[in-house]
């Protein structure tokens, strides 16, 4: 069993190069900061992970485990590692850590997940975004790779069940309105009008095919930082501080599935079953199987999912069982996915709300997983929240890691 002791995430509506800041000072204030936010010190960390998808490509720089014998002289020696899945970098970085504990290498480990993309034109990020589909072989027409993917998932939906792009506008709507909630959200000082979440060419101009500016997750300056411990570690974490063990939250269950870099060959191999991408659905459900709960959404309380674009989180709802397959459109409607909801979907406001830092993506939804099930979400808190899912993709699911948590 492995629980997570608390965490950090920075201001993701901040853009370190207008601040005069480096990667690694970004990096030196998260881990900072997340020691101080958990009550530990420098010498209780044993391991480090880094959660980071392309350093090289927006800052050119690599090598990022050495970044924690910078943060402090005692880190000097630390074993380290980083670790790269596109959009799911920091939870295999998390996946890793916890693999090291439960073997009994170490008790606690430090994993940060960081990313820096607000440094370069919008043109270049997103071609330095692209190096996460299959380089020279797909989407080469497209001018914007990722919103020409995702726009190809939606026309995918609408000639298996139909789709109206309402429903992923109402998908938006409570994304950006969750954000605003969430102090470290990049919009929550975005206003828009009722304009701005229709097929208006003006206010919600099209970016790609059928994905248009309000359908898309942002482009962000961000870091965030977990600790997990062992059994033992987080015992002795809750009787110096005169808590219960079974007050802090763990990480009950895990599912980690791989499927060809293709995105045609997704939907190809998908073509005669019920879900479009088969492997989301088998990650979620095994991290389900191995946290002893119901295959069903029964057992969980609120989800944390990748919303890169509208469609990706329309995938997400019946991947995640809350609809039949291909009736997602049917918690759009009911209110299912807003907070109060059946299932709150995204109450940090996601990655449409709160920013897409791509490396730090992974372990923003574990920590906000941590806040929901400690209570200590604030003005995002999800009432009675005890068991949280997330749900992280890397490229065009080619990548799918998901968690549960729950105390």
């Amino acid at each position: 069993m492995v629980y997570v002791l608390g965490g950090w995430q920075s201001d993701f509506a901040a853009n370190w190069n207008r601040e005069g800041r480096e990667l690694a000072d970004a990096f030196a204030e998260a881990v900072g900061e997340g020691l101080a936010a958990a009550g530990l010190d420098v010498g209780d960390v044993e391991t480090g992970h880094v959660g980071n998808f392309a350093a090289e490509l927006f800052v050119g720089q690599g090598l990022l485990g050495g970044m924690f014998g910078l943060v402090h002289p005692d880190f000097d020696g630390l074993p380290t590692a980083r670790h790269e899945a596109a959009c799911a970098s920091g939870s295999v970085a998390i996946l890793a850590a916890t693999a090291e504990i439960e073997a009994g290498r170490y008790d606690l480990a430090c994993v940060v997940g960081i990313e820096q993309m607000r440094n370069v034109p919008g043109q270049k990020a997103a071609e330095n975004l692209g190096a996460a589909a299959w380089a020279g072989h797909e989407f080469q027409d497209a001018r914007f790779l990722w919103p020409r993917a995702f726009s190809d998932l939606a026309d995918e939906y609408d000639r298996r069940y139909g789709l109206k792009y309402e429903h992923l506008m109402g998908i938006a709507e409570v994304n950006f309105a969750n954000g605003k909630r969430n102090p470290n959200a990049q919009t929550r000082g975005w206003n828009f009008g009722p304009e701005a979440f229709t097929a208006d060419e003006v206010a919600n101009p099209v970016v790609e095919g059928r994905t248009r500016k309000q359908d898309c997750g942002q482009v962000t300056d961000g870091s965030a930082v977990v600790f997990l411990a062992s059994e033992r570690r987080a015992r002795e974490y809750a009787d110096k501080r005169g808590i219960a063990l079974e007050s802090i939250p763990r990480i009950k269950g895990w599912g980690h599935r791989s499927a060809p870099i293709s995105y045609a060959r997704k939907v190809e191999a998908s073509r005669d079953e019920p879900y479009v991408f088969p492997q989301v659905r088998r990650a979620i459900l095994d991290a389900r199987a191995r946290a002893g709960i119901a295959p069903d959404v029964s057992g969980i309380d609120a989800v944390e999912t990748h919303d890169c674009f509208t469609a990706t989180e329309y995938m997400a709802i019946d991947h995640l069982g809350l609809t039949a397959p291909g009736e997602s459109w049917k918690a759009v409607e009911a209110g299912d996915i807003a907070i109060g909801g059946r299932l709150p979907i995204n109450p940090s406001g996601g990655l449409i709300g709160t920013g897409h830092p791509v490396g730090a993506t992974g372990v923003r939804m574990l920590l906000d997983a941590w806040k929901q099930t400690s209570g200590r979400a604030d003005n995002y808190q999800v009432e009675g929240a005890k068991t949280v899912q997330t749900l992280n993709i890397g490229g065009s699911t080619t990548t799918t890691v998901s968690f549960v948590v729950g105390t």
